[in-house]
C-alpha cells in the first residue's frame, strides 16, 4: 500500500516542486492576467498538466496545484461566480492527481491555498496589510478549503502567509478536517510580512493535530537557514520549506529584480535543522528542482562501509 505523505514525512526527505507560474512562463503561456496561472488552467489545463509532468520528471514528489489565485474575488474582476471558482478548484486537484498517477513512485498533490492578498493582484501578499480581522478572513477562505479538502488531495498546502491573523484564520479552518496540511508563512528576517514575529505562527500550529508540517516559502533564500530551525524549534514539527531564487518581485513593474541564489546548496542545512519538505518557489524551475533532488537523493544514500 503507498504512503501516505503524513507518514512519509516521518520517515525522510520529501522532494516539493518549484514555481508553477515560473513553468508556464517557460512554456510560453501568458501570466498577464490578474488572476496569472489560475487564467491558465481555466483556458488550457493541459498546459498546467506538463508543467506538473515537467517537475515530476525532475525528480519532485509532490505537485502543488494551480489553486493559488482561484478566489471569488479575484475572477469577480473577470466576471465569474462561485459555481465557476468551484469547478476550477476541483480541475486542479484532477490536473495535478493525473500527473501524479503518471509517476512511478511516490507521487503527492498538494492543494494550494493561497493568502487573501494573491487574489488582490497588488503584492499585498508581500506585505500582509489587509486589515482585516481573524473572523472575516476565516469566512473568505472557508469555501475555497471546504472545496479542496473534498476532491481529495493529499495535503492542503496552507502558503504565503504574511500575517498572524491570516495563519489563525487558517488554522481554525482546517481544524477538524481529515486532509492534513501544512502552514508555511513568507517572512522577511525572522518576521512576517507584516513585522511580527513569525514564531508565534509556528507556536500556534504546534497545538493543531491537522498539521504535519510548519514552515516558510516565498521568500529570500538566505533568511532560509534560521527560519528552518525556529520553526523546527518552537512548533516540535516536520519543517516545510521552498525560498525563492533570490530576486524580488516588483508589483508595480511586474517583473523579478535582483540576482538569482541556487537553493539546493541549502538543502543539507535545511535536512540538519528539521525540514522534511523540501523545494522551491518563484522562478525555481525543473531544473533547479532536479539539483535538490539529487541533493536529497546524496542525503538518502548509505554510508559506505
Amino acid at each position: 500500500m503507498a504512503r501516505t505523505i503524513t507518514e512519509a514525512v516521518t520517515e525522510g526527505p520529501v522532494v516539493l516542486d518549484g514555481g508553477l507560474a515560473t513553468q508556464l512562463e517557460a512554456q510560453g503561456r501568458d501570466l498577464s492576467s490578474s488572476v496569472w496561472s489560475a487564467q491558465v488552467l481555466a483556458d488550457d489545463p493541459d498546459a498546467v498538466l506538463a508543467a506538473h509532468r515537467a517537475f515530476f520528471a525532475a525528480g519532485a514528489q509532490v505537485a502543488t496545484t494551480a489553486s493559488y489565485q482561484v478566489s471569488s474575488r479575484g475572477f469577480a474582476s473577470v466576471g465569474q461566480d462561485s459555481l465557476h471558482i468551484s469547478r476550477l478548484l476541483r480541475r486542479s486537484v484532477r490536473v495535478a492527481r493525473q500527473a501524479a498517477h503518471e509517476v512511478d513512485g511516490d507521487a503527492w498533490v498538494a492543494a494550494s491555498v493561497g493568502p487573501y492578498g494573491a487574489a488582490l493582484g497588488d503584492g499585498s501578499e508581500y506585505r500582509g496589510d489587509y486589515g482585516l480581522s481573524v473572523t472575516q478572513l476565516r469566512r473568505w477562505h472557508k469555501f475555497g478549503i471546504q472545496v479542496l479538502a473534498d476532491v481529495g488531495p493529499d495535503v492542503l498546502a496552507l502558503e504565503t502567509v504574511p500575517c498572524l491573523a491570516e495563519a489563525e484564520a487558517l488554522l481554525a479552518e482546517v481544524r477538524g478536517l481529515p486532509t492534513p496540511c501544512w502552514l508555511s508563512m513568507t517572512c522577511d528576517g525572522d518576521r512576517t510580512r507584516a513585522g511580527e514575529p513569525v514564531a508565534e505562527a509556528f507556536a500556534m500550529a504546534a497545538e493543531v493535530d491537522e498539521v504535519i508540517a510548519v514552515g516558510v516559502n516565498c521568500l529570500d533564500p538566505a533568511d532560509t537557514p534560521a527560519l528552518v530551525a525556529l520553526a523546527h524549534a518552537t512548533s516540535g514539527k516536520p519543517v516545510v520549506v521552498y525560498p525563492n531564487a533570490g530576486e524580488r518581485w516588483d508589483a508595480d513593474a511586474r517583473r523579478w529584480t535582483g540576482d538569482r541564489t541556487a537553493v539546493a546548496g541549502l538543502v543539507p542545512g535545511w535536512i540538519e535543522a528539521g525540514a522534511r519538505l523540501v523545494g522551491g518557489c518563484c522562478r525555481v524551475g525543473p531544473d533547479e528542482i532536479s539539483a535538490v533532488a539529487d541533493a536529497v537523493g546524496r542525503l538518502r544514500a548509505p554510508t559506505p562501509v
